[in-house]
């Protein structure tokens, strides 16, 4: 049974990745919505409440840390995750810069992101 007050959203061009962490965090309990854009995601966020964002940094319309200040006028508290299957350090300055609460390589494993989760939803 998901719990109502563990509300993830997963913005992710990647069809395949957000399925993939869909079904992982609905087996921790967590009450799972998915989209595939930036247009879905401000949809998504000013029609329900979520706690926490799971946001690719390569979204269709812009670069996922480009669209967390438009995603944060819409709901302050929400907490962003930046996830990327790249990393350098030139990307993981831009993202860092926009005070998300965790950035996620997808090839670390979810165990990594699961105590991420964990340590949001307990503070």
């Amino acid at each position: 049974m998901t719990d109502p007050e563990k509300r993830i959203l997963i913005i992710d061009p990647d069809g395949d990745d957000s399925n993939i962490m869909a079904t992982f965090l609905r087996q921790q309990n967590y009450a799972v919505e998915t989209g595939k854009c930036l247009s879905e995601a401000i949809k998504k966020i000013s029609e329900g409440c979520f706690n926490c964002l799971i946001m690719d940094v390569e979204l269709p319309e812009m670069k996922g840390y480009e669209a967390v200040s438009i995603l944060r006028n819409i709901d302050p508290k929400i907490k962003v995750i930046m996830t990327t299957k790249r990393n350098s350090k030139e990307l993981e300055s831009k993202v860092r810069e926009q005070d998300i609460y965790y950035y996620f390589i997808k090839s670390f494993g979810k165990d990594e992101l699961k105590l991420a989760l964990n340590n949001a939803f307990n503070q």
